[in-house]
């Protein structure tokens, strides 16, 4: 299986089209996250309560991401819940919602991406399957998809499309780490140029 995490979500910009990336709101919740790939554990816990989240952690396996669809008035986890996501070997929380114990959580470098935090919990009243299609931050994701997360912004790879997009995603690191600046430069600038003689600018 391809390290997906060697390569930055700019580089799969290339591969994928734009709805393949969840909104900007949704970010490392501490400096420093390193960049995080897995395959998607998705769970959908229902407006103010947490539930099938902390079922979760107990059901996804060591490597996944879990991808939550929430709502952002009641925190679905805390210190403690990502804790154990971490001795458990899952990799990140990916979260269309909020979380709290921030600081717990920074100290134990576990990586979680979110709207913000809030102190408030949620309930655990409301079940629903896990591992169904949810949409988070505006992207839909099925179990299974691709993950890749860092500062610069989540990417979602359809598993079928998983291998393509990432030699597509490595072809473009590596032509950009093989120019200097100046190469890249030249080859900007005439790029740009010859965009906009065809559309016939005039300084």
């Amino acid at each position: 299986m391809p390290n997906y995490s060697e390569i930055s979500p700019c580089d799969y910009a290339d591969a994928l089209p734009r709805e393949q990336f969840m909104d900007y709101a949704i970010k490392p919740l501490w400096d420093g996250i390193p960049r995080v790939s897995g395959p998607a554990f998705t769970v959908k816990c229902e407006p103010g309560d947490h539930l099938m989240l902390h079922a979760a952690i107990y059901r996804a396996n060591p490597g996944d991401i879990i991808v939550v669809e929430a709502d952002d008035k009641f925190a679905v986890a805390g210190g403690n819940v990502c804790a154990i996501a971490q001795q458990r070997g899952i990799k990140a929380f990916v979260v269309d919602g909020v979380i709290r114990d921030l600081a717990e959580t920074r100290e134990n470098a576990f990586p979680v991406f979110a709207r913000g935090v809030v102190p408030k919990p949620g309930a655990k009243k409301c079940i629903a399957p896990l591992n169904q299609p949810i949409r988070c931050g505006g992207v839909k994701v099925n179990a299974g998809d691709i993950v890749v997360a860092d500062e610069e912004g989540i990417a979602v790879i359809p598993k079928a499309e998983a291998r393509q997009a990432y030699e597509v995603a490595k072809a473009r690191a590596q032509k950009d780490a093989s120019m200097t600046l100046e190469q890249w430069q030249a080859n900007h600038f005439n790029n740009v140029e010859g965009i906009l003689d065809r559309l016939g600018f005039e300084d």
